[in-house]
């Protein structure tokens, strides 16, 4: 079983910088592919970014290639999502999630948080 939480949401002006952590209990930490989706209002819950350290692999979608990045601290058991250049249209609820293996899809991933808002005003 593994918990997470979310935290580092906020309101941010287009163009600006914000950094979302999630902390995850367990200690197996480092055997999971962490990911990070998003859900806007009246929209689906889509990926954003996923990073398995057990293969060194990351994934981004297009939309955040380039502007997001994502990474983790095994010691802490925390993952993190820097989010540089936000744009309007990134305003979300963003959510981790923990899976055995790195996937884009929201089906793989067995755990997840609670999520932190994230607005990006223009």
């Amino acid at each position: 079983q593994v918990q997470l939480v979310e935290s580092g949401g906020g309101l941010v002006q287009a163009g600006g910088s914000l950094r979302l952590s999630c902390a995850a209990s367990g200690r197996t930490f480092s055997s999971y592919a962490m990911g990070w989706f998003r859900q806007a209002p009246g929209k689906e819950r889509e990926f954003v970014a996923a990073d398995s350290w057990s293969f060194g692999r990351t994934y981004y979608a297009d939309s955040v290639k380039g502007r997001f990045t994502i990474s983790r601290d095994n010691a802490k058991n925390t993952v993190f999502l820097q989010m540089n250049s936000l744009k309007p249209e990134d305003t979300a609820v963003y959510y981790c999630a923990a899976a055995n293996f790195i996937s884009a899809r929201r089906s793989a991933y067995d755990y997840w948080g609670q999520g932190t808002q994230v607005t990006v005003s223009s």
